[in-house]
């Protein structure tokens, strides 16, 4: 009998593409292009806003400074951007002066910026941005490397235009600037690097599981599961609810500019003469159009917005507000004195929002009508998942409340705008009083309804049976 020569047993090779994937994220190139795709956004919305800031200031007819002063005035506008408070040192009482409030417009730009760079992050820099990597199927740097590389690389130019900014009369308040840029930008590398991945829900349930008492939200929710559980119905429900409130409070700005139209054109007008400063307060009103959208819903919602420290607008009442400058949008601002049933109407817009979240839960509390293979809620479910869905949407217009209001001085004008912890409760109040009664009502109304089809289901059945019995000529007993 011949030997038969035995070879030994070799492991299979890795295929190119997991091996790049290997050697990418252990490498620096991983970490080095999310450093290169964080300081190059960074760089970006630096760039636009020195271009803008430079275009106006050179447009201007009585320039009272340099160029270096208009380039740290667009750094500390790039800080602003971020939710950070500045201060204004230079003032007539000689008080230095704060002012929070971010144009929600402005602060979209190093959101999007910082989300793109994080998504492509994980491509090792390879731009393809579709959530698939370069190999089609698998991103080829993990998750904490192109978050941490983004976010390192975008601190290190802001770290640099804070310092920069700081010399000038409109400098970064330090405290706010610690706490705000860093915290906007994790944030946004965040959802960034969660896109580029497929937007996976699993890690989203994972961190929300930890939340005690709300585990019995996510039965259902694992990927691939049928039907859609209650943590994605409540973040579905309580967006679409944020989605109406803003939406509403901008058609109620935009008819309340309207009814004062007269006076917003001779703010226009008063406050600055040429071209180049009416285009400057363009588009400082521009930018300011999502805030007046937010102190609409805060309106509509109730508690209103502050103009100046104990002068209260809303729909029951308006407080007479201070001395305040002319300015286009401020001329919207509801006559003072108390509401009649024209504020009033402000209240369908809080109710049309929460009655969606409710009706959004209670169909999906039974699921498709005829689908037997749906997951039941039971009546405690459905309430707690609405309650749930107006509590991420109280948190939601909170943080747009906080980032659409703050200060704009000392004394009087200490605190403008909405207060964000009254926005929202006054969003889960009105969910929990409009949207729970909505969704338990569409919940039994489906619920009848599928037993009505179940029903004629079985007639028709029934109905088939006897035709054949019929047609066969009968059965013998």
């Amino acid at each position: 009998m011949t030997g038969v020569i035995r070879k030994p047993l070799r492991r299979p090779l890795p295929s190119p593409s997991l091996l790049r994937t290997w050697l990418l994220d252990r490498s620096p190139a991983g970490l080095g292009a999310g450093l290169l795709g964080g300081a190059l956004a960074a760089g970006l919305g630096l760039g636009a806003l020195a271009v803008l800031v430079t275009m106006l200031w050179i447009s201007s007819p009585y320039p009272d400074s340099g160029p270096g002063s208009a380039l740290r005035v667009a750094a500390s506008l790039w800080v602003l951007a971020h939710g950070a408070e500045l201060v204004r040192t230079e003032t007539l009482s000689g008080v230095p002066a704060p002012m929070g409030v971010t144009p929600l417009l402005l602060l979209a730009l190093p959101v999007w910026l910082v989300h793109r760079a994080a998504r492509d992050a994980v491509d090792g820099g390879g731009g393809g941005g579709g959530g698939a990597g370069l190999t089609g199927s698998v991103p080829l740097v993990s998750a904490r490397t192109a978050w941490a590389g983004v976010v390192a690389g975008y601190l290190a130019v802001g770290v640099c235009a804070v310092v920069y900014a700081a010399g000038g009369v409109l400098r970064p308040s330090w405290v706010w600037t610690a706490v705000c840029l860093p915290a906007s930008v994790a944030g946004a590398a965040g959802v960034g690097v969660w896109a580029g991945y497929g937007r996976p829900w699993a890690p989203v349930e994972r961190v929300l599981r930890e939340v005690v008492g709300v585990r019995w939200l996510f039965r259902g929710d694992q990927d691939g599961a049928a039907g859609a559980g209650g943590g994605r119905v409540a973040l579905r429900a309580a967006g679409l609810g944020a989605a109406v409130l803003v939406g509403g409070g901008a058609v109620l700005v935009v008819v309340s500019s309207l009814w004062h139209l007269g006076a917003a054109r001779g703010a226009f007008v008063q406050l600055t003469e040429g071209w180049s400063g009416r285009f400057a307060v363009l588009l400082l009103c521009v930018a300011l159009v999502p805030n007046a959208a937010v102190w609409g819903a805060g309106y509509a919602l109730g508690p209103g917005f502050v103009l100046g420290a104990g002068h209260v607008v809303g729909p029951l009442g308006s407080a007479p507000a201070p001395l305040l400058p002319p300015f286009p949008l401020l001329a919207a601002v509801p006559s003072p004195g108390a509401g009649s049933w024209v504020n009033w109407v402000a209240g369908v817009v809080p109710g049309v929002a929460a009655g969606l979240v409710g009706w959004v839960v209670g169909r999906a509390a039974r699921g498709e009508v005829g689908d037997g293979g749906a997951e039941r809620w039971g009546f405690r479910r459905t309430v707690g998942v609405v309650v749930w869905s107006g509590v991420v949407c109280g948190a939601g217009l909170a943080l747009l409340a906080g980032l659409a209001g703050g200060p704009l001085g000392v004394g009087t004008l200490a605190r403008f705008g909405p207060v964000w912890w009254q926005v929202g409760g006054a969003v889960v109040l009105w969910v929990v009083g409009v949207g729970v009664p909505v969704g338990v009502l569409v919940r039994g109304v489906r619920r009848g309804a599928e037993a009505v089809v179940e029903e004629v289901g079985e007639s028709v059945a029934d109905d088939d049976l006897y035709d054949f019995v019929e047609e066969e000529g009968g059965v013998g007993l």
